[in-house]
């Protein structure tokens, strides 16, 4: 079982930007796509973006294309989600995700997830 911890949550005025990070263990990164969620208040969890185990293939949810980017770094079992000009509505526990299939763009095959880090957009 891969094991992941989600970094760098924090405070952020809206339009600025913040960069969550993702350590997975276990199993070597490269093996398996990774997905960043999150989670509002009272909302359900959306999936933000998603990259292959190579990391030739990336999606972003239509809501974040442009202003945030998806990366990995294999040799250090990372995964990082660069987020610009956060607005206040994108407040939320962030969550990275993993995946045994090659479905990178496909929420509903991601299953293992970290205990997310607290994104908090000030307006």
């Amino acid at each position: 079982q891969v094991q992941l911890v989600e970094s760098g949550g924090g405070l952020v005025q809206a339009g600025g930007s913040l960069t969550v990070s993702c350590a997975a263990s276990g199993r070597p990164s490269s093996s398996f796509p990774m997905g960043w969620f999150r989670q509002a208040p009272g909302k359900e969890r959306e999936f933000v973006a998603g990259i292959s185990g190579s990391g030739l293939f990336i999606y972003y949810a239509d809501s974040v294309k442009g202003r945030f980017t998806i990366s990995r770094d294999n040799a250090k079992n990372t995964v990082d989600l660069q987020m610009n000009n956060l607005k206040p509505e994108e407040t939320a526990v962030y969550f990275c995700a993993t995946q045994k299939g090659p479905y990178y763009n496909d929420a509903s095959k991601y299953y293992n997830w970290g205990q997310g880090t607290q994104v908090t957009v000030s307006s």
